[in-house]
């Protein structure tokens, strides 16, 4: 008894347990970083995802084959490669069929595989998958020896330490992992743009990351959305951390019955529409959003399209904004891009993660040229040996038919004709026919081409240039083959100074309709005409609207949009989303939380807040006001107040003046007045001003203009007749008078327009039918105060001008008729006579 417990005592050994647990602890560790929870830099994935699909490639499960049990599927990957549970294969093969989680889906799943909603997918016994198109090119070249294997976890197979992955996987699709202490969330970005950025940064070794950005501007969410603004995309790319501001993307629409609804059509990334339209209604029973009518979900296999219905006293866009303060229709997207890199997890910068990847895919390079190098070698030395023996294809035979079994026959050979054992063991073993009949030539044409192939195979190993090229060149291929167009918008934000820097200065033409639909345009847009021309087509727009403001302003100015209410609100040019020429715009109420009842009645210009400059408001009722352009720099969302209105009037101009400026108002009935804007004393921001003339019954303002040096008064009728006036014309007189007449309606139709040009300038003039007509000013005739004027733009029958604006000049692009014009002109002065 004494010996076994003297036995048992020799057995216990004393273990410091401090030491032993923090031993145990880092191995339990760097197993859960390395081998489970965190991707790898080079092919993006984590072993489970590796394991499936190299299971599937082993098992010919590509495209081109049918659909597999995927119970199946897991059972193999869990008895070659992943001894772990069955959940944790098949979830993560789900993920990889998911087009809302993944950007470029890895595997080609057929049935139920989950939903947006959160439906988790059917049991894997239901369940078919098998690769996708893209993933096999993960896989391509794997069986050239271009990466390493490892034993499996019992030492009877080999699997790949890693994919050759021809494409940046860890970019591409992103990827996310909690491990111990650390955790990884990488954006997916788009195919064609991140491709785009390994080869500027091949083509440049040394760029930095403002060039990056050019060929990837941001992650490109799966699911679309908007990112707002870039400063949180240029943390996480030069940093490895950053947090990406995500909001769905919403458009406030007018129903039928006047109301407006706010509709949802796309959602921040990894958000569970269920769980938000739950979450909203509860916000709403417990009033913490009001406003908001009803909520129903038209989503099915098209398309998302969630639709919230906006109660008619409520502003749509105070409801947005509250929206997304409150729920998931915003939320932030914390990038870590976090990977193993040589077996030891490390946060990356874009151009390190760029670099690694290069790095990688040189070294494919170079594996699969030695590879194939290596057979090309052994081939040709195998023919080299066939064309001795055909050049001694009598004397072999009689070797072979002496010999009396195939190792002696191989010696004979070996020992006559200097071959060695490879190349011996070829001839004997080809059938007789096939030895006779080969034509030596054939054989000097294969040696001759594996020449080439081995001088090619040995340049690429030598010249890092080449494989490069190499590299550059397959990584187009799978661009041009997989590419797709971006999803995820993304939208500057205002006091964002990096994103200025990164949007041009360009001249912009903006467009507001009397329905609140406002655009930005390139100002080469319109291409000008001569006088008289019909014009483009302006718009497409809905029936009954018409342009009521446009003016060229440059991308980083700001813009003062004034409402009918006597309200302004201050926004950024680059704030407007750009449209094309055709297009109708964005209505007012998606940019600023307008009331309902509420409309945009003007906007101006303004560079800067200047301390010298005033602003001059003129109603539609004759009331002018002046007052201190400062006095509304504020970034306030909710706007500020212009003017206070009498009842039944409306702010209708609104013009930016030096201060000591003279200023002309023009009526719908040919009335004008022009006076020194000092005649109005500058009043504070809730003043309501003063008379600026005094009207006839039944008549209003329809422009307001300041006068500068060298300038002509622009005067356009509604039947599109327009002249050009001096300003010594419009004498000067005090304000709050009758005003001298300025043009005869009663035989040439009511003014539309006046406007102050220069004769350099351009002319654009919208129609109520939205048919826009650019023309040069120095076209027009400059004729005494109440003339007719010429033909600047031919009218429709029920159509009228509404609106005029100047542009500067720009030289004519596409050569006009010129014959046409001549005839225009000869048939106005024919008709004037």
């Amino acid at each position: 008894m004494s010996d076994e417990k003297q036995m048992n005592e020799n057995r216990i050994i004393d273990v410091d347990l401090q030491n032993e647990m923090q031993k145990s602890f880092l191995d339990y560790s760097m197993s859960v970083i390395v081998s489970r929870a965190l991707p790898d830099v080079r092919d993006g994935l984590k072993p489970v995802h590796r394991r499936i699909l190299y299971t599937m490639y082993e098992r010919g499960l590509d495209p081109t084959k049918p659909y597999h049990k995927c119970a199946d599927t897991v059972g193999s990957v869990l008895g070659s490669y992943h001894p772990h549970g069955d959940a944790s294969v098949y979830d993560a093969m789900v993920r990889l069929a998911q087009d809302f989680s993944m950007r470029y889906m890895l595997v080609d799943g057929h049935g139920n595989f989950g939903s947006v909603d959160g439906d988790p997918p059917a049991a894997y016994r239901y369940t078919e998958a098998r690769m996708s198109k893209i993933s096999m090119d993960m896989l391509t070249d794997i069986d050239k020896e271009t990466v390493d294997f490892i034993p499996n976890y019992d030492d009877r197979l080999k699997e790949p330490v890693v994919l050759p992955s021809r494409f940046p996987n860890l970019l591409v699709n992103g990827s996310s992992g909690i491990a111990v202490g650390m955790a990884t969330e990488i954006p997916p970005h788009n195919l064609g743009e991140t491709i785009d950025a390994v080869c500027a940064c091949i083509d440049n070794p040394d760029i930095e990351l403002p060039e990056l950005m050019e060929n990837l501007p941001g992650p490109d969410f799966p699911t679309g959305g908007i990112i707002m603004g870039r400063s949180g995309i240029r943390a996480a790319y030069a940093t490895g951390k950053g947090k990406i501001t995500v909001r769905a993307k919403t458009e406030i629409i007018e129903a039928k019955n006047g109301r407006f609804k706010i509709i949802v059509t796309e959602l921040p990334y990894k958000v569970n529409k269920a769980r938000l339209i739950e979450n909203i209604a509860n916000l709403v029973k417990e009033k913490r959003i009001e406003g908001i009518s009803n909520i129903e979900d038209h989503s099915d296999r098209i398309g998302m399209h969630i639709e919230i219905d906006i109660k008619r006293d409520c502003s749509p866009q105070i409801v947005l904004n509250q929206l997304f303060s409150y729920t998931q229709l915003q939320v932030t997207f914390g990038a870590i891009m976090l990977a193993i890199v040589d077996g030891q997890p490390k946060i990356l910068t874009l151009k390190d993660m760029l670099q690694c990847y290069i790095e990688f895919q040189e070294d494919v390079i170079r594996r699969r040229t030695e590879f194939d190098l290596k057979k090309a070698q052994d081939r040709m030395h195998i023919l080299e040996g066939l064309k001795i023996a055909i050049d001694f294809i009598d004397e072999v035979i009689r070797i072979i038919r002496a010999s009396k079994d195939q190792p002696s026959a191989r010696a004979a050979l070996m020992e006559r004709f200097g071959l060695d054992e490879v190349q011996a063991q070829a001839i004997v073993q080809m059938r007789l026919g096939q030895l006779t009949n080969m034509e030596r030539h054939k054989i000097e044409e294969e040696i001759e081409g594996l020449k080439a192939k081995i001088a090619d195979f040995l340049e690429i190993l030598a010249s890092e240039t080449r494989k490069l090229e190499i590299v550059k060149e397959e990584l187009i291929a799978i661009r041009n083959k997989y590419a797709d167009p971006r999803r995820t918008e993304i939208c500057a934000v205002s006091g964002e100074v990096d994103i200025e820097d990164l949007i041009p200065q360009e001249e912009c033409v903006l467009t507001l309709t009397q329905f609140g639909y406002v655009k930005r345009l390139a100002v080469d847009t319109y291409k000008i005409q001569r006088r008289g021309g019909r014009g483009v087509s302006g718009m497409s727009r809905r029936e009954e609207d018409v342009a009521t403001e446009m003016f060229i302003i440059h991308s980083h100015d700001y813009v003062l949009f004034f409402t009918d209410k006597g309200r302004v609100y201050r926004l950024k040019c680059y704030e407007v989303p750009e449209g094309s020429r055709q297009s109708k715009g964005i209505n007012i109420a998606n940019l600023l939380p307008i009331a309902p009842d509420e409309k945009v009645s003007s906007m101006i210009r303004v560079p800067e807040f200047d301390e010298d400059k005033f602003l001059v408001m003129v109603t539609r009722k004759g009331i002018i006001k002046r007052i201190a352009l400062n006095a509304y720099n504020t970034a306030r969302k909710g706007g500020l107040i212009a003017l206070e209105l009498n009842e039944g009037d409306e702010l209708a101009w609104v013009r930016m003046t030096e201060g000591n400026a003279n200023v002309i108002v023009a009526t719908k009935l040919g009335v004008a007045i022009r006076f020194n804007e000092n005649d109005v004393r500058p009043m504070g921001r809730l003043a309501r001003g003063v008379k600026a003339l005094t009207l006839k019954e039944g008549d209003e303002v329809v422009g307001m203009s300041v006068v500068r040096e060298g300038g002509l008064v622009l005067t356009v009728s509604e039947t599109g007749y327009g002249r050009l006036s001096k300003p010594e014309d419009y004498r000067l007189q005090s304000r709050g008078g009758k005003g001298l007449i300025n043009y005869h309606i009663d035989r040439y139709g009511k003014v539309a327009a006046i406007k102050v040009v220069d004769i350099d300038d351009d002319i654009i003039i919208i129609s109520q039918d939205g048919i826009i007509i650019r023309i040069a000013a120095d076209s027009i005739r400059v004729c005494s105060r109440p003339s007719k004027g010429v033909t600047v733009m031919k009218m429709g029958e029920g159509d009228k001008v509404v609106t005029v604006a100047r542009a500067p000049h720009e030289v004519e692009e596409e050569a006009e008729a010129a014959q046409e014009a001549a005839e225009a002109t000869e048939e106005e002065e024919a008709t004037e006579e």
